[in-house]
């Protein structure tokens, strides 16, 4: 990969790295969780420690088990989580599949 400049240079990299719909699936239900986690958390306060665990957890568990390649958020954290966010919305569109 060519070093990004920006994010939207990034994009099509993080897409690359996310082909198996079993990863996205687990993305999905790792950032879904983490989601979940933070809206209880005014109540359970130690449930936005588990956030980060879902989220990072889920996505990582993804990429080693089924893509078989390295999590783009150990190179590029700030844009890896960016494009989670996007696929994420792109997977409730309809624009991406699982």
């Amino acid at each position: 990969m060519d070093t990004p400049q920006s994010f939207e240079e990034f994009w099509p990299y993080y897409v690359s790295q996310h082909r198996d719909p079993r990863c996205r699936w687990m993305h999905f239900a790792g950032t879904s969780l983490a989601m979940g986690c933070l809206a209880v958390s005014p109540v359970v306060p130690a449930a936005a420690l588990a956030a980060p665990v879902f989220g990072y957890g889920f996505a990582w568990i993804g990429h080693f088990v089924f893509e078989k390649n390295r999590p783009a958020s150990f190179r590029r954290p700030l844009w890896s989580f960016m494009g989670d966010w996007r696929m994420y919305f792109d997977i409730w569109t309809g624009k991406v599949d699982i």
